[in-house]
């Protein structure tokens, strides 16, 4: 799948991608010599890395050289561990004691070691570990490039196993590329994606998920947690063992019929990538691996995350490079997966991990607490991404709003495709508990909903997985409480429902409208699930309760839940229709403080919403483009549980309205109590 056309030599490309990445953004003037060290050094880095002989995709190809791998009539399993002085394979075909005949030679200076076995020692299946003996003492290990890490479901321990089925996967669609269009991305949890009280399986997610999401419209899954790790409530966020699919889901070729299934249905599926720490585990994960807390990561404190107890690569050694990168091309190469969603971005930038702060200027970028060696593994992770993958989709968690991020490396940027818009559902949490329904700010609003780098391309969401976790709670949750639980039938009247409904529909709709490049949403939160999530633990008896999605909400005719679903499926089929995230920003036409009404154009439909709480506005003139339109989408219709209050698809004519010596074309429209219409313009 790799290219084998090498990148430009040292230093060619820079100035003319400084200059590019200058105008751009005008701001970073007083910052060029900040940046172009640090294009260089990425340059440099990857000279280093490729020494000018070979691709970055072939140098990025670790997974075939290390680990365990059956080459004609024997095995051959590799390792990186410069501290070891002596290793042995143990498991189940030596009785899991050290023999000879397993043991491990050292084959090189820098540590890598190496055994060759007959083909008939080990078997499919066979669990093992590595025995690494280090000076003054020893421990058990997974090896760093397992592929296959199972748990004994009695004793808790987890091991690497030989995984060679036959036949390997045959895959259905291996063609598949992902769409150029705009990212409709519905992130998903595997586990919890059954309405069952337990861990969900990747079989299980494609027989009972899968078609939801594509009756729903969206054409981007985002997979959380499928790294292996070893504590199922870290949501996946704490990875063991970097190339090895979580087991707990089901096996590997489980997990490619998944994603072979999403590409059959046209959907790509990008996974939640965590290269941004790991897991502070010894005999699972890669902390005092050889021996030594230097390995893979940092030394002394700054190898240690102190807010999420977990381990911080050190992005300046070639191994950990080496390591990382071929993880990237690991999952494109062996599970097809389209692309990744990089975690945990902020802390990898910043050497206080950007905790407790605020970026409040361009210097918060431009000094000496960037770590400037994670910024070039990010642009050389997205270089290697787009030559093995050129339609594969990058998008980065970020918070600080680091310039020149989601910028393409041609123009001086990270190279990322977009990044996620934070800051649009923190500020729909604090909107929501904070101010009272009749004096939400509109202009404030706006400001926040289009506040955005306009050189790079962002994905705006009201809610994701982070909004619905125990201790914080959704949107529809925070607008109805536990009226929820009361009175949803369709039969009920209750203002705190109706409330709910309606302000969900209008923030699902403004954020998708005014937002920049795509949109995400997470798995139930589309037809409001009611429950927070709360993985199995200690402090709740290990209940899954709280870790699953009762799809059974929707599904019911007699509950409210319906309506919301219709309403989101009608918003997205609107969004891919019309291609609003190809058609520019939105231009806000109209916005009213007191009325709270808000009205913008984009891709041609005019947008216009109400969000008074009893103020119905008859006659509302809001200015739009001469011609005729026609009402496409309305929050108010019985269809997605309005009050029906406006006529389906009825037709405006604009009128031309003097004011001020001025002649201006005008929409004149009944906009109801917080309701939502999209216009679409005829002629």
């Amino acid at each position: 799948m790799a290219t084998r056309r090498k990148t430009n030599p040292f230093g060619s490309g820079v100035e003319p991608a400084l200059q590019r990445l200058r105008r751009r953004d005008p701001l970073l003037e007083p910052y060029t010599e900040i940046i172009r060290r640090r294009l260089a050094g990425i340059d440099a880095t990857e000279l280093r890395l490729t020494r000018n002989r070979l691709a970055l995709a072939d140098f990025a190809a670790g997974h075939e050289y290390f680990g365990l791998h059956l080459r004609g009539n024997q095995w051959v399993f590799r390792e990186w561990a410069p501290n070891a002085t002596r290793i042995f394979l143990v498991g189940d075909a030596t009785g899991w004691k050290e023999t000879e005949a397993f043991a491990l030679a050292r084959e090189s200076e820098d540590g890598v070691w190496e055994l060759r076995l007959p083909k008939k020692s080990l078997r499919h299946g066979d669990l093992f570990r590595l025995r690494i003996h280090w000076p003054d003492g020893q421990g058990d290990r997974i090896p760093a490039w397992a592929r296959r890490v199972v748990q004994d479901p009695h004793t808790q321990i987890f091991n690497a196993q030989v995984w060679r089925p036959e036949p390997p996967y045959p895959w259905r669609h291996p063609q598949f590329r992902r769409r150029p269009e705009a990212p409709l991305i519905y992130e998903v949890h595997p586990g919890m994606a059954q309405a069952e009280e337990k861990i969900g399986t990747w079989r299980e997610f494609t027989e009972k998920t899968l078609s939801r999401i594509a009756a729903a419209g969206y054409n981007t899954i985002q997979l959380m947690a499928v790294q292996e790790h070893p504590y199922y409530g870290s949501f996946g966020y704490q990875v063991s063992n970097f190339f090895a699919a979580s087991s707990r889901f089901g096996t590997p070729d489980e997990l490619k019929a998944l994603v072979d299934a999403a590409h059959g249905a046209g959907i790509a599926v990008i996974m939640d990538l965590v290269h941004s720490h790991a897991v502070s585990n010894e005999v699972e994960g890669l902390s005092r691996y050889d021996g030594t807390l230097h390995q893979y990561f940092h030394g002394g404190p700054r190898g240690l995350h102190r807010a999420w107890d977990s381990r911080c690569f050190d992005y300046g050694k070639i191994q950990v490079l080496h390591f990382l990168l071929s993880n990237c091309r690991f999952w494109l190469d062996e599970y097809r997966v389209d692309g990744f969603r990089f975690d945990g971005v902020t802390s990898m930038l910043y050497l206080d991990h950007g905790l407790e702060r605020s970026f409040v200027s361009y210097d918060d970028y431009f000094n000496p607490n960037v770590d400037e060696d994670a910024l070039t593994y990010l642009a050389l992770a997205n270089r290697l991404i787009h030559a093995v993958r050129p339609d594969a989709l990058t998008v980065a968690e970020d918070v600080s709003g680091m310039p020149g991020l989601a910028a393409p490396t041609k123009d001086g940027g990270c190279g990322f495709d977009c990044r996620f818009a934070m800051g649009v559902p923190d500020y729909w949490i604090k909107l929501i508990k904070e101010v009272p329904d009749e004096h939400w700010p509109m202009g404030h609003l706006w400001y926040e909903l289009t506040n955005r780098r306009r050189d790079e391309k962002t994905i705006s969401y009201a809610e994701s997985h982070d909004q619905a976790l125990v201790g914080d709670q959704s949107i529809i949750f925070r607008l109805i409480g536990s009226d929820m639980y009361t009175h949803m039938r369709v039969t009920d009247e209750n203002l705190r429902v109706d409330r709910g409904m309606a302000l969900h529909k209008l923030i699902r709709l403004i954020t998708l409208a005014s937002g920049g490049n795509g949109y995400l949403n997470f798995m139930g939160n589309e037809f409001g699930h009611p429950e927070w999530i709360d993985f199995p633990r200690e402090g709740n008896n290990w209940s899954c309760k709280y870790a699953r999605r009762q799809w059974h909400l929707v599904d019911d005719s007699t509950l409210r839940y319906q309506f919301l679903a219709r309403f989101d499926r009608d918003m997205i089929a609107l969004a891919r229709t019309f291609r609003i995230f190809n058609s520019g920003e939105p231009r806000l036409l109209h916005e009213h403080a007191e009325r709270l009404v808000i009205g913008f154009e984009r891709a041609g439909l005019i947008f216009a919403f109400n969000f008074h709480p009893t103020a119905s506005h008859f006659g509302y003139r809001i200015e739009a483009p001469p011609g005729k339109y026609r009402t496409l989408l309305d929050s108010d219709s019985p269809h997605c549980g309005g009050h029906g209050r406006l006529v389906p698809g009825q037709e405006h004519v604009t009128l031309i309205e003097e004011a001020g010596g001025h002649a201006r074309t005008v929409l004149s429209l009944y906009l109801p109590t917080r309701t939502a219409v999209v216009l679409e313009k005829l002629s």
